[in-house]
């Protein structure tokens, strides 16, 4: 339609970084996918995001942006700022943004952030079951 700006394609490719941030967040219980800002967002307990998509939305890169216990985001950002950077609107609040583009992306790290994110928001009983259910939720 002339006169609106195009859209990017926001959808995760099979094999994509984003599928795979998307399976992590996915396997912590009570974790709901839902589109917020035109991103793929996790949200815990159907209430708050803990990890959203950062799909070129403010630049040609490919990023997910979490929330982040605090000092974690200021000490990996200083350790590497290649690979980790303060994300716009949610960095003042110590969320942690993670590039997914980079060419080796430390996928064991990038776990341990959305599991962390996810544990700084989902209600109490959901980590007591996580915690309950074991490693690889055994």
């Amino acid at each position: 339609m002339p006169g609106r700006p195009e859209v990017p394609d926001r959808t995760i490719g099979d094999g994509s970084p984003l599928a795979r941030v998307r399976a992590l967040c996915l396997a912590l219980p009570g974790t709901e996918e839902r589109t917020s800002h035109g991103e793929a967002t996790w949200f815990a307990g159907g209430r708050r995001a803990f990890v959203m998509a950062a799909d070129r939305h403010h630049d040609d890169r490919v990023a997910i942006w979490a929330a982040a216990p605090d000092s974690v985001q200021e000490a990996l950002v200083a350790e590497d700022p290649d690979r980790w950077l303060r994300p716009p609107y949610v960095g003042h609040r110590g969320w942690v943004g993670a590039w997914l583009d980079v060419e080796d992306v430390d996928w064991d790290r990038v776990e341990q952030v959305v599991e962390d994110a996810w544990r700084c928001v989902a209600p109490k009983r959901l980590v007591a079951q996580h915690d309950a259910a074991g490693p690889a939720g055994a």
